[in-house]
């Protein structure tokens, strides 16, 4: 990780996040699930939710029943954080964070104390936040150098074509 700060869109006081290698595994099954539900997204995101080595829950903005049709917010080229409700798939309560949440709820697990893995975006937008201390989440990793790959405003990123590289 590059010893310059990056500046989120939001971060709530007192929290950080920690980056791991686009070749861990739990970065990889979150990549997985991005894939499997991108449906018509240009930056879809993928998360899986880890306490201790097993994976517990998992989720992605894209297997919302919402999103099937196409996002409204992609036909308009919206900003990252911007007009979510203006598609029900995107409001902040289905995104890929709060998704694993509920997934691992549902099926029994507690999330307190567990880590929460995010591919494909760079930052978690406030809602997602708020959702994860509730939850208990001790720790939220993104993938290194993802300042750069998943922002819509870096010259080098790679939002539209990340399954190609």
């Amino acid at each position: 990780m590059a010893s310059e700060k990056i500046e989120y869109p939001y971060i709530p006081e007192g929290r950080t996040i920690l980056y791991v290698r686009e070749n861990d595994r739990f970065m990889l099954a979150a990549k997985e699930l991005a894939k499997k539900y991108r449906s018509n997204l240009a930056q879809p995101g993928g998360v899986v939710i880890v306490q201790g080595e097993e994976i517990i829950g998992v989720g992605s903005i894209g297997n919302n029943p919402a999103h099937i049709a196409g996002c409204v917010r992609v036909t308009l080229n919206m900003l990252t954080g911007q007009g979510y409700e203006l598609c029900a798939g995107c409001d902040p309560k289905n995104h890929s964070e709060p998704s694993a949440i509920r997934d691992a709820v549902a099926h029994g697990h507690n999330t307190p104390g567990a880590d929460l893995y995010l591919w494909g975006h760079w930052w978690c937008c406030e809602p997602c936040w708020d959702a994860i201390s509730k939850a208990g989440i001790k720790d939220i990793y993104l993938m290194e150098g993802s300042e750069r790959l998943f922002n819509k405003n870096h010259p080098d990123n790679i939002v539209g074509r990340q399954f190609e590289i």
